[in-house]
């Protein structure tokens, strides 16, 4: 991942400003705001500032997934070779059902809060879609949780946990 994102912040880096390189880098999916952090360390950008623009740009698309994912889905499943992809989201995003069923918003939460491959507000948003939660439930959950997140990454990609 951290190729990836290296990549990015050499493609963006002398086009765009720093600011909208970890908006951008955290819009997309698996990177997200953790990307986004990382790329704001890289670009050296002050923590704060990076923590704004990272959560603000990994927050963009989750309304639209909880609204719109199920739709685009079901018309991506016209095609053979989109409905297997379909089907191995869909599959992943059950394997958290029981996570959140036990532990309903909270377990929203903390499946978007902790920041390993696999988690984050594209997941918790494709798993809450999945599931029928709620926008005024979920989108709450999925924001903090991307917060969350964005602390201990912040935290460990700009050192301030390096003298605890």
């Amino acid at each position: 991942m951290e190729q990836i994102i290296e990549s990015m912040v050499d493609l963006f880096g002398t086009k765009i400003p720093n600011e909208l390189t970890v908006f951008v880098i955290s819009l997309f999916p698996v990177l997200e705001l953790r990307g986004g952090l990382i790329a704001a360390r890289l670009l050296e950008m002050d923590a704060l500032k990076a923590f704004f623009y990272c959560f603000l740009g990994n927050m963009v698309p989750i309304p639209f997934i909880l609204l719109f994912i199920r739709k685009i889905f079901d018309w991506m499943r016209k095609w053979k070779y989109m409905g297997k992809i379909i089907v191995k989201m869909e599959k992943k995003a059950e394997k958290h059902r029981p996570t959140i069923e036990k532990y309903g918003i909270w377990g929203l939460f903390i499946l978007v809060a902790i920041p390993l491959p696999g988690t984050g507000g594209w997941t918790g948003a494709l798993v809450a879609a999945v599931m029928d939660l709620r926008m005024r439930r979920a989108l709450p959950a999925i924001a903090l949780g991307v917060f969350a997140a964005g602390l201990i990454v912040g935290g460990i990609s700009f050192g301030l946990f390096a003298n605890v």
